[in-house]
């Protein structure tokens, strides 16, 4: 049996590229197919390692077949491929995964090595390719950390394997052609057989959310999504700091790295599969549970709850929804600095993020942002800070998931709404302290934004800029 080829790449002086906005490029080096390539990364706070677990046609490719080069630098990760004949670089994308987040845990520094399963996708190549996945290192430059030899023509390589079962499909819009638009599927988890309307209503509210947001709601056409309805055994997801445990497709679970509001799955391939039913670049997974809770990671996938027991909160699951699929979307990071997070020094101090809403400021007069800076605004810019900070110290002092929370919060929170709607510094872009879990040495672009507050606040302009950038770059 023929094995894959693993090699390393050659000098840089022999490679080149696809030149941008080649038409005739995808005919020449791929089909119209999706390459799915699983790995298992691996490894502890110091080390990281990939493995391969195999690889997979997986439909139709969904994405831009101009666009094959990645021109936007976001994400921890780049994904690589190349025309091993020729050494031309033929597709390259830029990904975040649960790996990178886990290594900034307690669990990680504590010395545990633990390992996830990640997939990569890329057109479906015509002959063979040399993939290869790098990572951004102190500095932010990419480096290789695996690479491999991939021949499309082995049979006994690329699994070509019909799906199984697939789920019933209903789709919230229809744009047209999936290469020539943004495709999301959303799943939802938790979800018995006897609850598929209520996924269906949840599925139609969230995307009419998102579609009523600015930009998404000015750029509406450049979108079909489309909603499967995976059935769960039981309703609901695991709690396991309620020690509660439930038979959902998705496996979905909150206290993802311990910390009780975070919602994700490690059931990558079983997500993938399901996903793969339909053209998708980007997923969304809808959570059949009441308590407070989602996440999203940068090209993976995002996920929300979808209710409250009594809705007094409903706004924070519409908060949620948006929120989280900034960060998978377009790569927004988080710009609240206040709240509990799993994460210790998710930011090297002194370095540029590379998310496009948060920046080190280590050049006051370059800021990353300074295009869309406002007119005689001092940066770093003045705000409230240390009263916004003493009643976000306040808040810690209550349990968000206690019953009684939305009463303490309330008061606290609309005292807060009164800083970050300061009329003087209201929509206006500079550089204000505080961000990406940091009360000291990152910016935010704005006072308020759906990344900051727990609000139903829109996007700045910079966070728009870069959800604009995301459209353009798969949609034309």
């Amino acid at each position: 049996m023929k094995r894959f080829v693993v090699a390393l790449l050659v000098s840089c002086a022999g490679l080149s590229t696809l030149q941008a906005g080649d038409h005739t490029a995808f005919d020449r080096f791929f089909v119209d197919r999706t390459l799915r390539i699983d790995l298992m990364h691996s490894g502890s706070k110091e080390t990281e390692s990939f493995s391969l677990d195999g690889t997979k046609d997986d439909g139709t490719w969904p994405g831009s077949k101009v666009n094959l080069i990645d021109t936007l630098n976001l994400g921890e990760y780049l994904l690589r491929v190349y025309d091993l004949a020729t050494n031309v670089l033929i597709y390259s994308r830029g990904y975040s995964g649960i790996f990178g987040e886990w290594q900034t845990t307690n669990e990680a520094s504590s010395g545990y090595y633990r390992t996830f399963s990640e997939s990569v996708r890329s057109p479906f190549p015509r002959r063979a390719v040399q993939v290869s996945v790098a990572r951004r290192d102190k500095r932010m430059v990419f480096r290789e950390l695996f690479t491999i030899v991939v021949d499309p023509n082995d049979p006994s390589q690329v699994n070509k394997e019909k799906p199984g079962v697939k789920p019933r499909v209903f789709t919230l819009a229809d744009n047209g052609e999936p290469a020539e638009k943004v495709d999301i599927v959303i799943l939802g988890d938790g979800y018995t057989a006897a609850e598929v309307e209520k996924f269906r209503k949840d599925a139609k509210r969230y995307n009419d959310l998102l579609f009523s947001t600015q930009p998404f709601k000015s750029r509406k056409q450049d979108f079909n999504v489309r909603a499967l309805e995976v059935e769960s055994q039981e309703s609901g997801i695991d709690v396991p700091d309620k020690n509660v445990w439930k038979n959902a497709a998705l496996e979905t679970r909150y206290s993802t790295f311990g910390l009780p509001r975070y919602v994700l799955t490690t059931e990558n391939k079983t997500l993938r599969d399901i996903a793969a039913t339909v053209p998708y670049d980007f997923i969304c997974i809808l959570v059949n549970d009441t308590r407070y809770g989602g996440g999203g990671i940068f090209n993976l996938y995002s996920t929300s709850y979808t209710g409250e027991p009594n809705k007094v909160q409903e706004w924070w699951m519409d908060y949620m929804y948006v929120h989280e699929f900034g960060h998978s979307f377009a790569g927004l990071g988080d710009e609240y600095y206040t709240s509990a997070v799993a994460y210790n020094d998710f930011y090297a101090p002194g370095v540029e993020p590379w998310e496009p809403n948060i920046t080190a400021l280590r050049d006051a007069r370059n800021v990353k942002w300074k295009a869309f800076l406002s007119d005689s605004i001092r940066v770093p810019t003045p705000w409230e800070k240390a009263r916004y900070d003493s009643l976000g110290q306040a808040l810690l002092r209550y349990d968000r998931l206690a019953p009684d929370y939305y009463g303490n919060f309330e008061p606290i929170w609309k005292q807060q709404q009164e800083i970050v709607r300061n009329p003087a510094s209201l929509g206006k872009v500079g550089a204000f302290e505080g961000a990406g879990y940091a009360s000291k040495g990152l910016y935010r672009p704005s006072l308020d934004c759906r990344m900051f507050s727990l609000s139903i606040v829109g996007f700045d302009p910079v966070c728009s800029a870069a959800i604009e950038r995301m459209i353009d770059f798969y949609a034309k």
